[in-house]
């Protein structure tokens, strides 16, 4: 399966129809899921790629409930509402790859909306110059890394072939 499903309104690529019944499957296939529901303006370059997809003030995640295509329009509802949500798309592009379905409306030439599911967010801790001890546990090796001043352990156990990864990634 190619990562990338685009279908256009007017166009006359033979795979057209094809990849708008692709999208509506999965649009549909989204029903109860919670989603992530981001909008952002398209750059002037129109590379929708350069655009930091990270949270954002106005970034919604909720429950999607009734996900339809009528003509060729998409519809929805959230969990908590009973008003349905609506746009009619020029250009819908489906990543599978990240499972996420990008639209650009017909009404607001200059926006994408990006649904998906959630991308896993992690958390991230920089530890400076911390305390370590390694240890043996079978086969398997442990290294534990502490930091005094933030209250942290950190303990890797790590298999043979993760520590020569980690052994041939280090630099010196």
């Amino acid at each position: 399966m190619q990562p990338r499903t685009v279908w256009q309104q007017n166009s006359d690529n033979p795979e057209n129809r094809t990849n708008f019944a692709i999208i509506q499957q999965w649009w549909t296939n989204l029903n109860d899921k919670k989603i992530a529901w981001r909008q952002r303006i398209i750059p002037q370059t129109g590379d929708v790629s350069q655009l930091n997809w990270e949270l954002q003030r106005f970034d919604e995640a909720f429950k999607l409930q009734a996900p339809q295509i009528r003509g060729i329009t998409l519809y929805w509802r959230k969990a908590d509402n009973e008003r349905e949500g609506s746009t009619t798309p020029r250009k819908l592009e489906l990543d599978t790859d990240s499972q996420q379905l990008y639209i650009y409306p017909q009404s607001q030439q200059e926006l994408v909306i990006r649904v998906g599911v959630p991308e896993i967010i992690y958390q991230k801790i920089e530890i400076k110059n911390p305390q370590y001890q390694s240890t043996r546990n079978g086969e398997n090796h442990i290294i534990i890394l502490r930091d005094q001043q933030q209250q942290l352990e950190i303990t890797l156990n790590l298999t043979p072939d993760n520590l020569a990864q980690l052994k041939e990634q280090l630099p010196g």
